[in-house]
């Protein structure tokens, strides 16, 4: 479907890093989009309030139902009038499922699956920044869609993917290249990372981003993530899914051809690039992101993933082979571990060797029964993981 002139847009997880620079670019075509509702969790109020007054939206939700009255006062404090404010999960399942043009979803976490799917089965195009909903929620989200190519990846990798396939059929496709900056431990062995401490797996090289997704970018099993992404959002089997390790991040991601052509999106790390053609394709828009300065010398360099130091990548697949059970045991219980980490309760190494071993002690039940009859199962499942996960830690 071609995206009307001007767009209406509801933008799921505005005070995010996703929602805001997203707003960023709505703000240099105003002429192109209209700003219809704003939903966020609660803990930026103010920076909520603004964006509502700057974008003249006209209603906002907030996750957390008891921020309500807070972001009243503040949506008066920043001149923002008659605007419209729910609280309350439902709320922002409400809110996605309006049926704006665009819904660009910007959740952390899979509270961003049911907005997902709202979205979807409004009609909305989809714009997606939520790993979960995909990696978690798997066909429930993908039978939401009412047409063919509702979902525009917004992930810089699966945006990159999602642009090299432009140059051929589905049938002429060989693979699909994923590329890893690496993270912060690139090249060490495994040995070497026993003491890693959270202050150190928290300095990423390329990106600057909240600290889960940092430290998956540390342990690599954000690529696990992305491989798992890649299969379902673009129909490939996992055997068929690279990951190449480019430190520099200019290459997001390859799409290799049968006749031997690969195909790349290069650009200097920059978000606003994929989350602009998320809102805006097929088009895409002028002023949005640097390209590459081909006047100063640059090297690119590619160089095979270590499995053994890296091994989180080996078990996202494994998962994705099993089940989509599997895949949504893999990232809760390795929210757990990253969480328990970050708080000093974890080493480093066992935060993949923790994700491991519930999925081991899970593997016979989760093959029972391999598909999700609903959105309840899939947090039951998920809850029964976090749960398996913290008494791992804490035994």
């Amino acid at each position: 479907m071609s995206i009307a002139s001007n767009s209406t847009v509801i933008i799921l997880g505005s005070t995010g890093s996703i929602g805001t620079q997203g707003l960023d670019v709505i703000s240099r075509h105003p002429e192109r989009f209209t700003v219809t509702g704003l939903a966020a969790g609660g803990a930026h109020i103010e920076l909520l309030a603004q964006q509502a007054a700057q974008f003249h939206v006209s209603e906002v939700a907030v996750f957390d139902e008891t921020k309500v009255p807070a972001l009243q006062a503040a949506l008066a404090q920043a001149g923002a009038q008659g605007v419209r404010v729910t609280g309350g999960p439902d709320s922002v399942i409400a809110m996605a499922g309006s049926g704006a043009n665009v819904v660009l979803n910007g959740i952390t976490g899979s509270i961003g699956l049911e907005p997902s799917i709202a979205a979807l089965k409004a009609g909305s195009q989809l714009a997606l920044a939520n790993k979960e909903s995909v990696v978690a929620g798997g066909h429930l989200l993908f039978s939401a869609q009412v047409r063919d190519k509702q979902i525009n990846p917004v992930d810089s990798e699966h945006s990159a993917i999602w642009q090299s396939l432009r140059s051929g059929t589905h049938g002429e496709v060989s693979k699909l290249v994923v590329t890893a900056s690496g993270g912060p431990f690139r090249g060490w062995t495994r040995n070497q990372m026993i003491d890693i401490t959270p202050e150190q797996a928290l300095n990423h090289p390329t990106w600057h981003m909240g600290p889960v997704v940092t430290i998956n970018s540390s342990t690599l099993m954000n690529k696990g993530l992305e491989v798992i992404e890649a299969s379902r959002l673009f129909d490939v089997p996992p055997s068929r899914i690279e990951v190449t390790v480019h430190p520099q991040s200019i290459v997001h991601s390859m799409v290799e051809f049968r006749d031997g052509a690969t195909i790349a999106q290069a650009s200097p790390p920059d978000m606003r690039l994929p989350i602009a053609l998320g809102l805006s394709a097929p088009e895409r828009l002028g002023n949005i992101a640097a390209a590459c300065d081909w006047t100063k010398a640059a090297t690119w360099t590619f160089e095979p993933l270590d499995d053994e130091a890296f091994p989180a990548v080996s078990l996202a697949r494994h998962c994705l082979e099993a089940s989509e059970k599997h895949t949504a045991v893999l990232n809760a219980a390795n929210e757990q571990a990253v969480h328990a980490f970050l708080e000093h309760r974890l080493p480093y190494l066992g935060i993949v060797d923790t994700v491991r071993e519930v999925l081991d002690e899970m593997d016979a039940e989760l093959r029972g029964n391999p598909l999700f009859a609903s959105v309840e199962e899939m947090s039951q499942l998920e809850l029964e993981a976090r749960h398996r996960a913290d008494n791992l830690i804490d035994k």
